[in-house]
């Protein structure tokens, strides 16, 4: 692809949101913040630009990707409710809640982006600057992480730069993300499925269900498989530096990824500190995550040594992204 490619970046601004919209008309990808990560838009009824959008990430077209939308009425123009989708709708939408729902028979999303699967993920963001580049584009937007496809997503305008830049036509910079981790993703499409967890935590999305979510089948999560969702990818979310999870105790030479105020042994050794939250809040980590990640591994860590987090609430999406960032590192 045309890596030398340059990419505008404009502040977030009535000005940037027309420019975003014409970008994206005109099959180009354009990079925006939502209020859980920052997102890479394409035109998501045109298969050239989807193709575009797949190079540009190195994201592999088996995995599906979600469809943005400005409104329930656009939402189900492409994707069919049941009782169990339209009562999560009304309660999570517009946030970070996304559904896996089986596609209308009309559905404009192209086949590519949902990966030829009879499903499309689609999601209402809660940004302000996501739903005016919805509403001027008029149309539904593909908007993967963006990011190189694997590495750790983007919580600020930079982290786009770095990984994307002349690899797309334009990010629109609005400051750092409310929440940090992605979109909690559910399946319905029969008995309501967690297929990734995100920034909605499980018991909200309980409460009103009613009952618990049921998992997915233990071999659907695999870097070899298709796929339900997106996220699902066994390595993903993954720094340069080794992950090593749980830790008490820290070898020389680590980097320490620390949540709260509880001691560790060795942490006089720690090539660098980095807090998710001395306070011990699982909403201030979620949204210090991916940053927190980058910025070790800008500092040249070969081992970022994370200590233990609850998992609960958004502990539960933390340790799902720390978990694939691990993968095949420890």
């Amino acid at each position: 692809m045309n890596v030398g490619l340059k990419t505008q970046i404009l502040p977030a601004s009535e000005t940037a949101v027309v420019a975003a919209a014409r970008a994206l008309a005109a099959g180009g990808l354009v990079a925006f913040p939502t209020e859980t990560v920052y997102g890479l838009g394409a035109d998501a009824t045109n298969p050239a630009a989807i193709a575009r959008l797949y190079q540009a990430k190195g994201r592999p077209a088996f995995n599906p990707l979600i469809a943005h939308v400005g409104d329930i009425t656009a939402a189900r123009l492409i994707a069919r409710f049941d009782a169990a989708a339209a009562a999560l709708a009304e309660a999570f939408w517009p946030g970070p809640l996304t559904l896996v729902l089986p596609k209308t028979e009309d559905c404009a999303v192209a086949d590519l982006a949902t990966a030829g699967l009879d499903t499309v993920a689609v999601r209402i963001p809660a940004h302000r600057i996501a739903r005016d580049i919805l509403r001027v584009f008029g149309g539904p937007v593909v908007a993967p992480s963006a990011n190189i496809s694997g590495h750790v997503s983007p919580t600020a305008a930079a982290h786009v730069q770095s990984d994307l830049a002349g690899r797309i036509d334009l990010i629109v910079d609005g400051g750092a993300v409310e929440v940090g981790v992605e979109s909690t993703i559910v399946g319905c499409f029969g008995e309501p499925m967690l297929l990734r967890p995100g920034g909605l935590p499980r018991a909200e999305i309980e409460r009103v269900l009613g009952r618990a979510l049921a998992q997915p089948p233990a071999d659907a999560e695999s870097d070899n498989g298709q796929p339900l969702a997106p996220g699902m990818l066994a390595s993903h979310y993954a720094p340069r530096a080794r992950v090593r999870l749980n830790a008490v105790g820290l070898e020389p030479g680590e980097a320490l990824l620390a949540f709260g105020l509880g001691a560790i042994s060795g942490i006089d050794a720690a090539s660098h500190v980095m807090n998710l939250s001395e306070r011990g809040d699982l909403d201030e980590a979620a949204a210090n995550l991916f940053g927190h990640l980058r910025a070790l591994d800008a500092k040249g860590a070969r081992t970022i040594a994370v200590m233990p987090i609850p998992d609960e609430g958004l502990g539960e999406a933390i340790n799902d992204r720390l978990r694939r960032a691990a993968v095949g590192r420890e």
